[in-house]
């Protein structure tokens, strides 16, 4: 599991797969993990991912270019074929194919031909899942590496089965390496993955809350302030989401005055009333816009994305401190256990 001769106690083979140091994996979220926190993570050891869903083709060559020049260390690209309109995905996938972009990382639902036509290129696929039918979906359709996420998770979460009996179910059904994802943000959940035979972690609230980020510092600020019990699975942030599409947010306004109704909501149903801007585009209450670097306005009302993870989180700090953290953590935890 561990090669201690190469100097690099966690380096596994999904290490030398992804092209990585350690196996800890930047959830490409998107808005957040922009060119600055993928290269920080990469130069770190470990993998990182450009969260690029439903971005324009000329944003995601800015952002390519920008990691390039910033790490030569191997990345993926994050989109979302089944959130994005057909004719937008595919001019991402040819801008990614044509800048030379070595892996993708997909979520939601599996669709084969998407799949397939990057592998035909050459590019390894990283396609996260909730459920152990969607991971053979996926290792069926020429996935590499298979993410089991949780529904600790931050963000819009698929599934709804805790995050390590998925990823022992997964584990029990697939061949190709399995990644642990969902309130994963320490080396004890780490060397806890490892141990039980996932391939690695990935991570973002606890990527989220970095220097680096391009999140808004007022939700960076609220991560580092709440508890696990802090956040709420709803599906009332749906705006530009097909309806049910429930998301873990840190509770505010919007979901308090639910009345604990979370789930069940209807996007048509919902008004669309702008609260916040970037630049000159409108970011409405209930969208599934969170607050970056760049939003005004009422910020207290967006979704707040944050996993389970974030009562582990005290400070905010560099990627590449939050990652030898963790890797710390992790080697501490598995010479305990005997493993390392």
């Amino acid at each position: 599991m561990i090669d201690q001769a190469s100097g690099k106690p966690l380096r596994n083979p999904l290490c030398d797969l992804l092209g990585c140091d350690v196996p800890i994996l930047l959830a490409g979220m998107g808005g957040v993990s922009h060119w600055e926190l993928a290269a920080a993570v990469a130069n770190a050891g470990g993998y990182g991912i450009l969260g690029m869903v439903r971005e324009s083709p000329a944003l995601i060559a800015a952002e390519v270019t920008a990691l390039k020049a910033a790490t030569d260390r191997a990345f993926a690209v994050n989109v979302i074929p089944s959130a994005t309109e057909p004719r937008l995905l595919e001019t991402q996938i040819d801008r990614c194919l044509d800048l030379g972009v070595p892996a993708f990382s997909f979520f939601w639902d599996v669709m084969p031909d998407v799949v397939a036509r990057v592998k035909k290129a050459g590019c390894l696929v990283l396609h996260q899942v909730g459920t152990v039918e969607a991971a053979r979906m996926a290792e069926d359709a020429g996935a590499d590496v298979i993410i089991a996420q949780g529904v600790e998770a931050g963000g819009h979460v698929h599934g709804r089965s805790p995050v390590f009996a998925l990823t022992q179910a997964i584990l029990d059904a697939v061949r190709v390496p399995v990644v642990a994802s969902g309130g994963l943000a320490t080396g004890a959940d780490l060397a806890k993955a490892l141990s039980m035979g996932a391939a690695g972690i990935q991570c973002g609230t606890a990527f989220l809350a970095t220097d680096e980020s391009f999140a808004h510092p007022y939700h960076k600020a609220r991560i580092v302030e709440a508890a696990g019990t802090d956040t709420v699975l709803t599906d009332v942030f749906v705006l530009n989401w097909p309806k049910g599409a429930a998301v873990r947010v840190i509770a505010n306004s919007v979901t308090e005055s639910l009345g604990g109704a979370y789930l069940g909501h209807d996007p048509d149903a919902l008004p669309r009333e702008a609260i916040a801007w970037d630049d000159d585009q409108p970011r409405l209450r209930f969208s599934t816009d969170s607050p970056l670097r760049t939003t005004t306005g009422d910020l207290e009302a967006m979704a707040l994305y944050a996993g389970t993870g974030a009562g582990t989180i005290g400070d905010i700090v560099p990627a590449a401190q939050r990652i030898a953290e963790i890797v710390a953590g992790a080697c501490d935890a598995l010479d305990r256990k005997g493993v390392a």
